[in-house]
């Protein structure tokens, strides 16, 4: 055996991001591949999208660059294609027809950006760096890890699902945007945790996130919370009053229950969305804001549009990107993590060191959770509560039966959605009452509700304050 040294091992050179140019005009093509390649990235064109489809089959990319209309396969399905091959390349749509339309309908698909023809070369290369980055991240962290959680914020947004995977997917790519968003979902799905995670991870980051019931606040009331007024506007209105919008400049606003307003006050909302501009009730003064606009609802607002109970336009000015809240019964398989991340919570907050077995989780696995993450929040907290040890087993979790139908209604043991969350904000709320030893302020703190809200449903489900 000879006594020769190895020699020292060669350095791994790092791969090169790999860039994918699709484009039908050839000086559109090779003049941005010349400016990527100058770089140093490798470009590889394609001048279709049947020929782009072909080479995401056969190699990986990055980032795809592709025009949108081009045919017969336009941009879109060449973006529809590079996400079915790999979720974490990032697509950037060029268009010469820079339309809202255009650019929405590409980020609702999952593209990571737009670029607008003609574009500058720093333009160019900005996008694309941004979208490394992004593609990096989620390569080398994975794009639902501790780590990616903590970068994002995403704590409180617990799941592993399909549907949760898509939802946080879409929320990331669309925190970097600009855009108005619509977020749909039923009660207790947590829509405002979703604006919330998107609020945080956007520019806007470090101003105010102005959240508003809008069907817990007064009619009479609204127009004046959100706009202000001046004095002498109305009886009462002793001093000048700004508003929650100005409040909330270079912020987000949050609209919860967009669909409890009137036609009238969303005439004004549009003129917020369109010219970025207030008046003041009693003035005829404009006063520019600077807020970018979230909503939610839980209702259907293409139905209340035909019913005539909602704007179609101020609808397409809010759907920008819609995002969906989906009810926990399509994410069964959550409720697991749900409920270890609520006991943690409850841990902490109270000192305790309680713990689920298998024979819990399982039995809150068989439930559909009419009220979503808020009623399986409580049933945790109820459990953990009254165990009677800190092993907490199938027997400390309640689900409350079903009740009897009123007097002369068919028994059809099944009861309506409305029936099940009202039982399931009674339980939130009668849980947090405890905890707070009957302080509506800390309840609704507790809650995430403001107090006229919380006033308003212990009325209406017949809770009294001890």
């Amino acid at each position: 055996m000879s006594d020769v040294a190895t020699p020292p091992a060669v350095p791994e050179t790092p791969q090169l991001p790999r860039i994918l140019i699709v484009d039908d005009q050839r000086n559109m093509r090779t003049t941005t591949a010349l400016v990527l390649r100058q770089q140093g990235y490798q470009v590889s064109e394609a001048e279709s999208g049947e020929v782009a489809l072909s080479r995401l089959l056969a190699e990986p990319f990055d980032v795809v660059l592709t025009d949108l209309k081009m045919a017969p396969l336009d941009g879109l399905a060449v973006l529809r294609g590079a996400l079915e091959v790999s979720p974490s390349t990032q697509v950037i749509v060029m268009t010469g027809y820079s339309t809202v339309e255009s650019a929405v309908e590409a980020m609702q698909l999952g593209a990571y950006d737009y670029l607008s023809k003609p574009f500058k070369e720093s333009e160019l290369l900005l996008r694309v760096q941004r979208a490394l980055e992004q593609r990096r991240l989620l390569v080398d962290v994975g794009l639902f890890s501790d780590e990616f959680r903590q970068r994002y914020k995403l704590d409180n947004l617990v799941g592993r699902s399909a549907p949760m995977r898509d939802l946080l997917t879409r929320l990331v790519r669309v925190s970097t945007t600009e855009v108005t968003v619509l977020i749909t979902g039923e009660s207790g799905t947590g829509k405002e945790l979703i604006a919330r995670a998107i609020h945080v991870n956007s520019k806007r980051s470090s101003r105010p996130f102005v959240p508003v019931n809008c069907a817990a606040i007064p009619e009479t009331l609204l127009e004046s919370e959100l706009f202000g007024h001046v004095k002498g506007a109305f009886t009462g209105a002793v001093k000048l009053r700004q508003g929650l919008l100005e409040e909330a400049s270079g912020g987000t606003f949050f609209f919860d229950e967009i669909a409890e307003t009137t036609p009238a006050f969303q005439a004004k909302l549009l003129r917020v969305i369109q010219e970025h501009e207030i008046r003041r009730v009693g003035d005829n003064a404009s006063i520019p804001v600077d807020v970018r606009v979230i909503a939610a609802t839980n209702q259907d607002l293409k139905k209340a549009i035909g019913e005539k109970r909602f704007r179609e336009d101020l609808y397409y000015r809010l759907n920008v990107v819609p995002l969906h809240a989906p009810p926990l019964r399509e994410r069964k398989e959550d409720i697991p993590l749900l409920a270890q991340h609520f006991i943690s919570r409850f841990n902490q907050r109270n000192g305790t060191r309680r713990t689920l077995t298998q024979g819990a989780l399982q039995k809150m696995a068989g439930y559909d959770f009419p009220g979503n993450v808020r009623e399986l929040e409580n049933m945790v907290e109820q459990a953990a509560a009254l165990a009677h040890s800190d092993e907490i087993d199938a027997a400390d979790v309640f689900i409350e039966a079903r009740t009897a139908p009123a007097p002369g209604n068919p028994d059809t043991g099944v009861r309506t959605l409305a029936q099940e969350v009202d039982d399931a904000e009674r339980r939130a709320i009668e849980a947090a009452m405890q905890r707070n030893d009957g302080q509506i302020e800390k309840i609704a703190r507790d809650l995430d509700v403001s107090t006229t809200t919380l006033w308003r449903k212990m009325k209406r489900l017949g809770i009294r304050k001890e």
